[in-house]
């Protein structure tokens, strides 16, 4: 069921501590990935590759779980082969962060943190429109 790649990236360490303390941080890195999806200034990708180096040193079962699951697993593994992302969730990224953005800019009255969130948002969009577009099946 899994492919070569996927058994070669798992190497789980053989020490107790470093598995939960590795587990642990998977984990948490998780819950900061999540929390990404819904925060504009979160990035989401980089916190659930983190995630699944973490699982792939401390759990089989955990690390299979990530690249399956339902809602973000299929996004992880087309990035982690250099696939990219599809078009509609760059779309919805750039909606959401410009959405958030906008939404900061509005609630602060200091200029230095306006120029500050719109650099912000003009390079993540930047990066992501760089990003490869996988097209969807």
């Amino acid at each position: 069921m899994q492919n070569e790649e996927t058994i070669s990236d798992i190497r789980i360490s053989q020490k107790p501590i470093v598995r939960w303390t590795l587990m642990f941080a998977g984990t948490v890195l998780v819950g900061i990935g999540i929390l990404g999806i819904f925060l504009p200034l979160l990035p989401t990708t980089i916190f659930f590759l983190m995630a699944a180096w973490c699982y792939a040193r401390s759990s089989r079962r955990f690390y299979d779980w990530l690249h399956h699951n339902k809602y973000f697993g299929k996004h992880l593994k087309s990035y982690r082969e250099g696939k990219g992302i599809t078009r509609s969730s760059k779309i919805s990224t750039i909606v959401i962060l410009w959405g958030g953005i906008l939404y900061s800019i509005f609630v602060t009255n200091s200029p230095l943190i306006h120029m500050i969130l719109l650099a912000i948002a003009i390079g993540v969009t930047i990066h992501i429109v760089m990003i490869p577009t996988h097209k969807e099946q």
